[in-house]
């Protein structure tokens, strides 16, 4: 029987990988099958996915000894961490009253689409900090609870296991 507890420090960092893949591979199914385009948020959500994803990758690959493994695991603390504050401010952004001043503004695959990669993350950088209009909507739920919730419960549970699996002691 697999008991994760019981796993290696390497094998529990390619889960963490896997996981975040998953993560990825939802959000994407989302986007391009169900055709609920991502705000600017829900982007850097993903950045901040990506990021833990490649940090578990690294540990996975590497395999270090004890002082090694505790790097790594702050490094998926602190990736957690970013994406854990950029949820929390989506689902406040979410929570907060609707503004009927507040205008629509394009999405990224508009900025994308219509001018330069450097012009695209400058512009969705200062929409998403900005309170864009398109954050505050709901599109997806499950369980009543938004996706930026269920992406800060992810963010929170990997990070825990990524120092979970940096810190334990090894028999």
């Amino acid at each position: 029987m697999l008991n994760p507890f019981r796993w290696s420090f390497r094998a529990q960092c390619f889960a963490g990988f896997l996981a975040c893949v998953a993560l990825l591979a939802y959000a994407y199914f989302v986007q391009f099958r169900l055709g609920i385009e991502p705000c600017p948020l829900c982007i850097f959500q993903r950045l901040a996915f990506i990021g833990m994803g490649l940090v578990f990758l690294a540990a996975a690959v590497h395999a270090p000894r004890s002082a090694g493994r505790r790097v790594y695991g702050l490094f998926i603390l602190l990736a957690a961490a970013v994406g854990v504050g950029i949820a929390a401010y989506h689902v406040w952004v979410q929570q907060q009253p609707p503004d009927p001043m507040a205008g629509c503004a394009p999405g990224w695959n508009y900025w994308v689409e219509n001018y330069s990669l450097k012009y695209a993350w400058s512009k969705t950088l200062q929409q998403a900090f900005t309170g864009h209009a398109d954050c505050a909507q709901v599109n997806w739920t499950f369980l009543g609870l938004s996706m930026p919730f269920w992406t800060l419960v992810c963010y929170a549970l990997m990070g825990a296991g990524g120092v979970w699996a940096g810190f334990r002691r090894r028999t």
